[in-house]
């Protein structure tokens, strides 16, 4: 986890994708792409440009207006992908920014990854046995080097013999001298979607939301375990297993992905708006205004509020330049870093009974901080309602909540975490209530549920 975040105490998702086939301004579309994903990942990105089959590199730590500047000249192509990280599998280092770019004799080909794969101690260890030499400590670049084990396999049929080996959520985006491939792991678990430009320019993103901002139209979500091959000939679709299931995780509909995104063809400010309402139906209260903890509850806050006709309130305010230069704060201001982020507008909530919606309570302490803040701006009462299930288990595909130590809920009943964050009546959607909103039974609600679609290997033991 970052410094700042760890402050903040904010969940935070391992990175974003993006990708563009058959585009003269390709790496420009792709820097708008990621532009619009930077949310995903906010400590590097990268962009690798393909040109008639010579492939370019730039990288670095930080956000993708600091790498790349206004000044400076993007590598001419007619294909691109880029990435935006956020460190959780591998740290945070410079030989783990991505995407990476293979130098080989079969040919030179780049891979762009978001996920985590949970198989990949095991895997690392057996391909260092058979030779294999890793460039960064990043699980995503054991694809590569399985891909490359067998020299007379195909390209698809090489990354088929990959994918069949990882375990966990993940979503690739592979580039040769001519083709991009982009593939999904078996569960669906982490999103990745295709649009197109004009005719004939395809692109790939994490987030439709990204597809606004280069004018494109969606097409489709890719399915759980294809392998979507495009060339100047068209669209090929394969799958590496026929063992599949669309256990999308939920923390992309509840807080990850941006709210003018479509996942599985449901709008993520229509689902959170509805997370809402839901929790306005069934926990009421007395109360004079509603208000939302920025920016991820919003959608749910105003939801609370058409439903349950209290009056929606703007009590909260967020400070959206605090951004990379709070790294290494005192204590001081350590002890203010919510204070920092999170401004109370006292004439709002003074003297008032206020519902808090937020997204989620992790380990607590941004919630605790929160309603004291409420209550010092002189709130007579606040009541909390958690637009999620309570997060009581660590996340092993790709969200940095990794220990049971980090999470309040997996250590306290309901009422000792009300307790713990001094909040006047707390309450949680339930986890049926996700699958009814989205009408949908396949879900990864692990993070909530201990149910774990995959095994754990070495990230702890088997699912029963």
């Amino acid at each position: 986890m970052s410094e700042l975040n760890e402050f903040f105490n904010e969940l935070n998702e391992e990175c974003g994708i993006f990708g563009v086939f058959n585009s003269p301004i390709s790496s420009e579309l792709t820097y708008y792409g990621l532009h619009a994903l930077q949310h995903r990942g906010q400590e590097a990105c990268g962009i690798v440009t393909c040109n008639k089959g010579e492939m370019f590199l730039k990288k670095g730590e930080g956000l993708i207006t600091e790498v790349f500047t206004k000044n400076e000249q993007f590598h001419e192509g007619e294909n691109a992908i880029g990435h935006v990280r956020y460190s959780t599998a591998g740290g945070n280092n410079i030989n783990n920014v991505q995407p990476f770019l293979f130098r080989h004799s079969t040919g030179d080909f780049s891979l762009a990854h978001n996920g985590n794969i949970i198989n990949s101690k095991e895997l690392k260890l057996e391909l260092e046995r058979e030779g294999s030499i890793f460039q960064s400590t990043s699980d995503s670049e054991i694809l590569a080097h399985i891909m490359k084990k067998d020299q007379d396999l195909n390209r698809v049929e090489a990354i088929k013999r990959g994918l069949k080996k990882l375990q966990g959520g993940f979503a690739f985006l592979i580039m040769t001298h001519d083709r991009i491939y982009a593939c999904r792991d078996k569960n669906g678990l982490r999103p990745l979607s295709l649009g197109i430009i004009g005719e004939s320019t395809y692109i790939l993103a994490s987030e439709t939301c990204a597809f606004n901002s280069v004018g494109a139209k969606f097409v489709r979500d890719l399915l759980p375990g294809e392998i979507l091959t495009i060339t100047k000939n068209g669209l090929r679709s394969t799958f590496y297993t026929e063992k599949c299931n669309n256990n999308m995780c939920a923390m992309e509909y509840i807080y990850f992905s941006r709210p003018d995104s479509d996942i599985d063809l449901v709008n993520v400010h229509y689902f959170r708006k509805q997370s809402g309402k839901y929790l306005a139906k069934y926990f009421p209260c007395d109360a004079d205004i509603v208000i939302g903890v920025p920016d991820s509850s919003l959608s749910a806050a105003i939801g609370y509020a058409e439903e349950s006709g209290i009056p929606y309130e703007v009590g909260m305010v967020k400070n959206k330049y605090i951004g990379r230069t709070f790294i290494q704060p005192s204590q001081e201001l350590r002890d203010k870093s919510v204070r920092m982020k999170l401004s109370i507008v006292k004439q709002i909530v003074e003297g008032k009974r206020v519902v808090l919606i937020d997204d989620s309570i992790v380990r607590g302490t941004t919630s605790r901080k929160i309603v004291s803040l409420l209550r010092n701006a002189g709130a007579t009462e606040v009541h909390l309602r958690i637009a999620s299930p309570e997060i009581k288990f660590p996340c092993y595909y790709g969200v940095d909540i990794s220990t049971l130590d980090e999470l309040i809920s997996a250590r306290k009943t309901k009422d000792g975490v009300r307790k713990e964050i001094n909040a006047d009546s707390l309450e949680f959607l339930p986890i049926d209530a996700l699958k009814e909103i989205l009408n949908r039974t396949e879900l990864c609600t692990a993070c909530f549920s201990g149910h774990y679609p995959t095994d754990l290997f070495s990230y702890g033991k088997k699912k029963e």
